[in-house]
């Protein structure tokens, strides 16, 4: 959803997400941009001369991809912040590349994507996150 301010586009809000400054953020964080989730791998600021405002430089992580990139802006701008996540869960079956699962607290049935690298067997404990309406196994029991 695109709000507009005397019709001109202001921002875009993404459901399940949170808006706040750049200034706020801090590494190991989370921020949402383009429609993705990253981890804050590195923040790093500049004070320009006597008439700019300060920029801020995010290297990024993303949650799902693994792939790297980085956001600048200036530190009063908005970013959104979204909002995770994270569980245990029961394996019932594994159905090719995809990971049947039965939530601890809501009983409810999750199908997972496989990771690489995690050894999970059916009956086996696992951990999940979800971010921006994508899952994902962290990790095995």
């Amino acid at each position: 959803m695109i709000r507009e301010h005397f019709g001109v586009p202001v921002g875009i809000v993404v459901a399940g997400t949170e808006k706040v400054e750049i200034r706020t953020l801090k590494v190991g964080r989370y921020c949402a941009v383009d429609d993705s989730a990253y981890k804050i791998l590195k923040i790093s600021k500049s004070k320009p001369g006597k008439h700019g405002s300060a920029k801020a430089r995010l290297d990024l992580e993303d949650l799902f991809t693994g792939s790297k990139r980085s956001h600048v802006g200036t530190v009063t701008d908005k970013i959104s912040i979204p909002i995770i996540e994270k569980g245990s869960a029961t394996v019932t079956h594994i159905q090719g590349a995809d990971v049947h699962a039965m939530d601890a607290k809501t009983f409810e049935m999750m199908v997972l994507p496989m990771e690489d690298g995690l050894n999970i067997e059916s009956g086996g404990e696992i951990m999940w996150m979800e971010a921006l309406g994508r899952f994902r196994i962290i990790r095995d029991h």
